[in-house]
Parts: structure tokens; C-alpha cells; sequence
């Protein structure tokens, strides 16, 4: 009896180890993949410019004078853009070969050799993204750092609806520009015998805070994904795995429009998991 119990014991420490071993693997290809989307083609390190438009016409070209501006491969004079009453139309500058079209928020977009621009909306205010594949921020990435993996900052958490509509606010990197998101209820976790809640966004997003903020981890904060539960007005589990928590778009583009922790996800105590500052960023 005594050996099958020691043959046990091994091999119950053999699954471990293997599951360990396949969690940390996991955590490895998440953070591989983050690497790969910020340096695609169209990822958060070619994003060159961001220009808000203001009611009628906004002239967009390499010029210096022009409202838009575009990167020095482009005509010094490629467009107009028109808002007019929450529409936005672009219309070529002759001998440019662009179409004429009415924009659709995050969806059309505008290309011509290495530079895309494309039209985003934050609350009622309407902007012009450009990204350029040939951006200096892309060509010269270094690898991301993070903590090393801790499989206890993979947290089995306690989702709780809420009773009525809840509204998340968020100020922004942004000055003066707020932006909004339902939460459909928040988390809360143990960590150290004591209770941390945080709420997330409709689509299982979190922003928050804590206390490697601004020191370890970059100053605005950083972001964590959820898989939120199916029916949403019932009490039920979700996974935190800050091992898998990353920084914000503005890390590596001043254009991005992110935004910062509300009071309610700024933690008190220190989540020495996930993704650290990149390049001394703060």
C-alpha cells in the first residue's frame, strides 16, 4: 500500500508539473502574439497621427498648413475631409488616387503606398487616423518585458450583475475628451485575505491601476481581458489572470486615445503581473 501511494504521489506531482508547465506555455504565446500585433502591418507601433476635425472643410496633405496631417511620402496636397452635421465625405485633391466617398466610422479606409488613414469617433468628436508602415516607432521596436509568470495571479474571481444600468466613465490621455462603456457588473478576487473589486466594460475589458503603477508598470495604467459569463444578469465565476495583463496603445504612439482607470479599478495593492513599462516608458 505504502508503494502505491508513493507511485501516486509521483504522478499526481507529474500532472502538475506538466500542467504547469502547459499554463506557462500559454501565457508565452499570449505575450508572443502581443508582440506580433503591435508590429503588423496596421498594429499601434504605425500609428503617425491623429487630427480632429472641426465642422466643414479640414485639408489634408504633407503640407504644413494642412488640418490632416500626413506623412512626407504623401502629396503635399491629397484631400478634403467635410464634416458636416456628424457626416464626414473625403474628396481627393486632383491627380490623386483616392476615391471619393462618404466615411464610415473604423471601417473605410483610405490607402496609398505605405500610409492608411482612416476616420474613428470618440463620443461626438471625429478624428482622422493615420498609420504608416514605414513608422520610425515600428522599425525600431525592441521586445516587450514582463514579470515572470505566477500562477497565482491566475484568480478564480466572483462576478455580480448589477440591479440596474450601470455607466462607466472614463477620462482619456486626451485632454477634455471623456468616453463611455455599460458595465454589466463587477469582480471581486482575494488576494492576501483581503477583497479587490474592479469593473469591467460590456465587451469583458478592464482598466485599472495599482501599486507598481507609474514605478514597475506604465503611469495610465494597463488593460486585462475577461471572459465574461454567458448570462449576464445571473451571479457566476470569472478568471482573472493578471499574468496577462498588458499596456495601453499610448505606450507606443502618441496618437492613441486612451483611456485611463476610474476610481473604482485603482487598486491597492501591488500586481507584480503581466506586462512592464516598455523602454522606460512612463
Amino acid at each position: 500500500m505504502r508503494k502505491l501511494a508513493s507511485t501516486a504521489a509521483a504522478v499526481l506531482v507529474c500532472v502538475l508539473e506538466v500542467s504547469a508547465g502547459d499554463y506557462s506555455a500559454g501565457v508565452g504565446k499570449f505575450r508572443a502574439d502581443r508582440e506580433k500585433s503591435l508590429v503588423a502591418e496596421d498594429g499601434w507601433t504605425t500609428v503617425v497621427g491623429l487630427a480632429w476635425l472641426k465642422e466643414g472643410d479640414n485639408r489634408a496633405g504633407s503640407d504644413a498648413s494642412a488640418e490632416v496631417s500626413l506623412p512626407a511620402s504623401m502629396p503635399a496636397h491629397t484631400g478634403v475631409f467635410t464634416l458636416k452635421s456628424g457626416h464626414v465625405h473625403f474628396q481627393p485633391a486632383a491627380g490623386v488616387k483616392l476615391p471619393a466617398k462618404d466615411l464610415v466610422p473604423d471601417k473605410d479606409v483610405l490607402t496609398l503606398g505605405s500610409v492608411k488613414f482612416f476616420l474613428i469617433q470618440r463620443s461626438e468628436k471625429f478624428a482622422i487616423r493615420v498609420k504608416d508602415s514605414q513608422a520610425p516607432a515600428r522599425k525600431e521596436f525592441t521586445h516587450l518585458s514582463w514579470y515572470p509568470v505566477d500562477p497565482s495571479w491566475r484568480i478564480e474571481a466572483k462576478y455580480t450583475p448589477w440591479d440596474k444600468p450601470h455607466v462607466l466613465n472614463f477620462n482619456t490621455v486626451v485632454a477634455g475628451l471623456q468616453e463611455q462603456d455599460e458595465s454589466p457588473g463587477y469582480v471581486a478576487f482575494v488576494r492576501d485575505g483581503k477583497e479587490y473589486r474592479l469593473d469591467p466594460a460590456s465587451d469583458g475589458s478592464i482598466v485599472f491601476r495599482d501599486q507598481t503603477t507609474g514605478k514597475a508598470t506604465y503611469g495610465a495604467g494597463r488593460f486585462l481581458d475577461i471572459d465574461l459569463p454567458k448570462n449576464l444578469k445571473v451571479p457566476g465565476t470569472v478568471r482573472l489572470d493578471f499574468n496577462e495583463a498588458y499596456n495601453p496603445p499610448c505606450v507606443f504612439t502618441a496618437y492613441a486615445t486612451c483611456p485611463l482607470p476610474p476610481p473604482q479599478n485603482r487598486l491597492t495593492l501591488p500586481v507584480t503581473a503581466g506586462e512592464l513599462m516598455y523602454n522606460g516608458h512612463h
